[in-house]
């Protein structure tokens, strides 16, 4: 690691501690050159697949936009960012997990759009409205009548 002071690479690890989250490593060094300290993080890297888009592109995972989404779907909703970022952590490992190079971007919107469906109907109207990409009201109509019909469904079998 090159010290940000000098630029040499000559150091040492004084301390090392796990992130609260467990996911990075914090590393304090001191350069052995000038004598300063400095702190580095250490993370595992990501081997995330590729997402091919409905219009053919590809580009990288993002964990961001996923997030983005959601946070969209849910503004003005009873769902904390802390449910957000656990299923998007849950998401993530499991595209992972899945090994596979490239998956496309419906996989991605159909595992948040039922997701969404458990967490809040409101939610995941706004989602589905602009992940189907609803043509006219009566595409609309037709998902409010679905979960209608659902909710009228399980009332009935309590």
């Amino acid at each position: 690691m090159r010290c940000p002071y000098c630029t040499k690479i000559d150091n040492k690890v004084i301390d090392s501690r796990l992130s609260k989250d467990g996911r990075m490593i914090r590393r304090r060094r001191e350069c052995l050159q000038c004598g300063r300290r400095f702190t580095t993080y250490e993370k595992l890297e990501e081997v995330l697949p590729m997402i091919v888009k409905k219009d053919g592109r590809r580009e990288p995972f993002s964990r961001e936009k996923i997030v983005s989404g959601i946070r969209k779907a849910c503004q003005k909703r009873p769902i904390s960012m802390t449910r957000i970022e656990e299923f998007v952590d849950s998401l993530e490992l499991y595209f992972q997990e899945l090994g596979k190079k490239e998956i496309d971007s419906s996989e991605i919107g159909e595992k948040v759009i039922n997701e969404l469906r458990e967490w809040d109907e409101v939610a995941y109207v706004r989602f589905a409205s602009v992940y189907r990409q609803f043509k006219d009201i009566h595409e609309f109509m037709s998902e409010l009548e679905d979960i209608i019909k659902s909710r009228k469904e399980d009332q009935s079998t309590q």
